[in-house]
């Protein structure tokens, strides 16, 4: 049995992200840094919990801003002889933990709500009111920066559902302040806020899976192994496929290892290349490890 090992083009570990992304995931860690103090002050003074609640979530905000923002910085460093495939999943971490915060949050927030609809504390709506507006379109802005980036990387998404959290926030505080100064219902306070950490709570758990499947290493969810085989049988020379096995860096960067029966008929060296070709061009595989077997395949998953 006769191996080949396909690995002859370059390939760049450092999965770089554009400046442009880096510039604002700055830009965006600096405001909500910034509006984070105003909106906690904000609330404190009101006495909502609904700000206080937001102003939460945005102190988590800046702190993922800050981890994703460091997470681009530190996977743009090459690879070296401890992390070969540099350190792309560096991102992906990151999400993983901006998950894990935004549900701990929520529980918090949760369980501070449960408390004031049994002890409902007075607030003070216009002030209430006038901090909401302001945060909401200053997460406007921040989400609008993050969501012109968030197909770039799944780190960056991570980031950009926590300011989705904080605008949903926003518009809560806001509501509940109108009803607040209009019919002196201080239950909508916690009422809102409860209903805009149920919808952080589904965010933050498809975050939480997303991430988690490439920490596992699964299956990238462009690549199917019934049409990998049959795009490689294709290919000339090639009689089976088999030992298919798919996994991702991060989001960008798919790798992958397989066994292929040969015929013998052709050059392996041109096998290896129309295989490698198939798998870029039909699946975005980037990297690829082929073993090529000529003769009878004895492995249990040939046809």
């Amino acid at each position: 049995m006769a191996y080949r090992h396909s690995h002859e083009h370059p390939h760049d570990h450092s999965h770089k992200v554009s400046a442009a992304s880096k510039k604002v995931l700055l830009l965006a860690l600096i405001i909500t840094g910034i509006f984070m103090l105003v909106e906690l002050i904000g609330g404190l003074l009101s006495g909502s919990l609904a700000l206080i609640a937001d102003a939460g979530h945005m102190l988590t905000d800046t702190g993922a801003l800050l981890m994703a923002f460091a997470a681009v910085l530190w996977s743009s460093k090459a690879a070296d002889s401890q992390h070969t495939y540099g350190y792309g999943r560096l991102q992906v971490l990151a999400a993983f933990t901006n998950g894990i915060i935004l549900i701990v949050l929520t529980i918090w927030i949760l369980i501070e709500a449960i408390g004031r609809f049994q002890n409902p504390q007075p607030i003070e709506s216009l002030t209430m009111f006038i901090v909401a507006v302001i945060g909401l379109v200053v997460n406007i802005i921040v989400f609008r920066l993050l969501h012109g980036s968030s197909d770039e990387n799944i780190n960056i998404r991570g980031a950009m559902l926590h300011v989705l959290g904080d605008l949903l926030g926003s518009v809560g505080a806001i509501l509940a302040a109108m009803l607040i100064y209009w019919r002196g219902w201080l239950w909508a306070d916690p009422l809102l806020s409860i209903l805009v950490s149920l919808l952080i709570l589904r965010s933050a758990w498809q975050l939480i899976k997303d991430s988690s499947h490439i920490l596992l290493e699964g299956k990238p969810p462009k690549i199917d192994v019934n049409q990998v085989k049959q795009q490689l049988k294709a290919v000339e020379g090639v009689i089976d496929v088999h030992h298919i096995h798919a996994w991702s860096i991060n989001e960008q960067s798919i790798i992958m290892t397989l066994h292929a029966l040969i015929d013998g008929k052709q050059e392996q060296s041109e096998i290896l290349d129309a295989i490698n070709a198939r798998l870029y061009d039909e699946f975005g595989v980037e990297h690829s490890t082929i073993q090529l077997e000529p003769g009878q395949c004895q492995a249990p998953d040939c046809e």
